[in-house]
């Protein structure tokens, strides 16, 4: 019996070395055939979702910004971020298309463009440093019926002259403030009735520019995917 069973293993073994799969004979007469492949279901493919383009500006496009002061000193350290963060307005707005910049993409904030976040943040610019630390008279776009019109007509300007008016600005408050001590009291008086004084109004400035950016940055990733700039 045991020369039959190593009989029928060495046939499979030299059948199924020789031959395709099919019935293989046995030392007993019997034929051992093959089992039926069981039946294969296939799966729904499934869905994929197209990655949004991930572009990047490149890295000797940018605008140059440094977050590291000449000296440690507070008014340098304050005038320092304060730059960094009007660097970053350019910086976000590099290579980006005319109609991108005009466009609104969030339904609740129909005045939220890139072109009027730029136009808003020169006339705040203009707004403290101007008009409340030194007292001019306010010649801003705003009026009480259009309190945000600043951000309604920087549709119809170039965002290259708006980014130009912008540094202009910019250039025209560090001009006012170089000769000022940082606790020179504004002459114009807050809501609260009273006086704020320079230091306060550059961390407002440097508050409100970084908030905005924060604005710019999703606004520029939604209309055409930059990111990391």
């Amino acid at each position: 019996m045991l020369e039959a069973v190593i009989a029928t293993a060495m046939i499979v073994r030299a059948h199924h070395l020789r031959t395709p799969p099919g019935p293989v004979p046995l030392a007993t007469g019997i034929t051992l055939r093959p089992a039926a492949p069981a039946p294969c279901t296939l799966l729904p493919p499934t869905p994929t979702i197209p990655a949004r383009p991930q572009h990047t500006v490149p890295e000797e496009q940018r605008m140059p910004r440094t977050q590291l002061p000449t000296a440690l000193d507070e008014r340098t350290m304050l005038a320092t971020f304060l730059d960094y963060t009007r660097a970053t307005v350019r910086a976000k707005c590099e290579h980006l298309a005319e109609a991108d910049a005009r466009r609104a993409p969030l339904p609740s904030s129909p005045l939220m463009t890139i072109s009027g976040l730029v136009s808003h943040l020169r006339w705040m610019e203009y707004y403290w440093f101007q008009v409340m630390l030194g007292g001019e008279e306010d010649r801003g776009p705003w009026t009480d019926e259009d309190p945000d019109r600043e951000m309604r007509i920087a549709v119809q300007i170039p965002l290259a002259e708006l980014l130009d008016q912008y540094e202009t600005q910019c250039a025209r408050s560090r001009e006012l403030v170089a000769a000022l001590n940082l606790d020179t009291p504004s002459r114009r008086t807050i809501s609260t009735g009273e006086p704020v004084i320079l230091r306060w109004i550059l961390l407002h400035v440097i508050e409100e520019t970084a908030r905005h950016n924060g604005h710019l940055d999703l606004l520029r990733e939604l209309a055409d995917g930059v990111t990391g700039t």
